[in-house]
């Protein structure tokens, strides 16, 4: 399966910590956005992932990520020339997508749990239809409805509903067949003049295709669109990294411990951070029995 992340978009909602700098490049705590979001993909066992990014942002985020070797993965970019809706980057993932299975996380996406390593590993295996996460919120008319029923089953998809079905929001990660890129053909702009990942969903509903994943009880799920939802994932993630001494979304921890990278690899990426508690994190995920 392959991987995109979509760090396009205006980031309006932030202003004015947004008018100098993507949304995605704003850090969270002690890391970059992007951060989260490209992990989550790596805990998924995705190591071909394309970032697409605004044309005037796309250098910075070359310059911070690369090309992802240093964390034995493959990273391409391409460009959104304005915003025009989610489903608009399976459109311009297309040749990288190349009919292979998909997974779309929006670029301010954050998970956290136990649990979700072996949930994402599991979407991963995904050959058919689509399949998408939710999370329990108080205030689901804010975001995207899913209803279902007692076996789990999808039965309706509302985008911010005046009056919601259920509290289950849709989350922004995504996992489809590789014929997503002919459903997204199909798609036709929204009243607000966007594709609409939901008409996607709608489709995959439709055939009875579209599979669900809770995520319940001890995970955590972020969308860090405004300021006060960016400063509550940067509390949360500092709370727990200092109760615990354990990194959220560190790509190096990661790529060492799923085998993308050695030892000696790590120790030079460790080289870079020896000035701040990032490198002593590092340092110690090479002694045997310390983390």
């Amino acid at each position: 399966m392959k991987g995109i992340i979509l760090a396009g978009g205006s980031g309006t909602r932030l202003y004015p910590l947004t008018l100098g700098t993507s949304k995605q490049l704003l850090p969270v705590y002690n890391k970059p956005l992007i951060y989260y979001p490209l992990t989550t993909l790596m805990l998924a066992g995705i190591r071909d992932i394309l970032i697409i990014t605004t044309p005037e942002d796309q250098a910075a985020f070359q310059r911070l990520l690369k090309d992802g070797s240093q964390w034995g993965i493959n990273l391409s970019y391409a460009v959104q020339p304005e915003p025009g809706g989610t489903v608009q980057a399976i459109l311009i993932g297309e040749t990288f997508i190349d009919h292979a299975p998909v997974s779309l996380i929006l670029g301010d996406n954050i998970f956290y749990g136990e649990g979700i390593p072996s949930i994402l590993k599991d979407s991963s295996r995904l050959t058919s239809g689509g399949l998408i996460l939710a999370y329990y919120v108080q205030h689901p008319e804010r975001y995207g409805v899913v209803s279902f029923d007692a076996e789990e089953r999808v039965i309706h998809i509302e985008e911010k509903p005046a009056q919601p079905r259920s509290n289950w929001a849709m989350t922004g990660l995504f996992f489809y067949a590789g014929d997503v890129v002919e459903v997204a053909k199909e798609v036709r702009p929204s009243p607000r003049g966007e594709l609409e990942i939901t008409d996607v969903n709608k489709h995959y509903m439709r055939q009875g295709a579209l599979k669900l994943r809770l995520l319940g009880r001890g995970n955590a799920w972020f969308d860090t669109g405004t300021h006060e939802s960016l400063l509550e994932a940067a509390n949360y993630v500092a709370a727990v990294e200092r109760r615990q001494g354990l990194m959220i979304a560190c790509p190096e921890e990661i790529a060492y411990a799923l085998g993308y990278i050695d030892s000696d690899h790590l120790e030079r990426l460790t080289a870079s951070y020896l000035k701040n508690n990032y490198g002593n994190y590092l340092q110690r995920l090479r002694t045997p029995g310390r983390r």
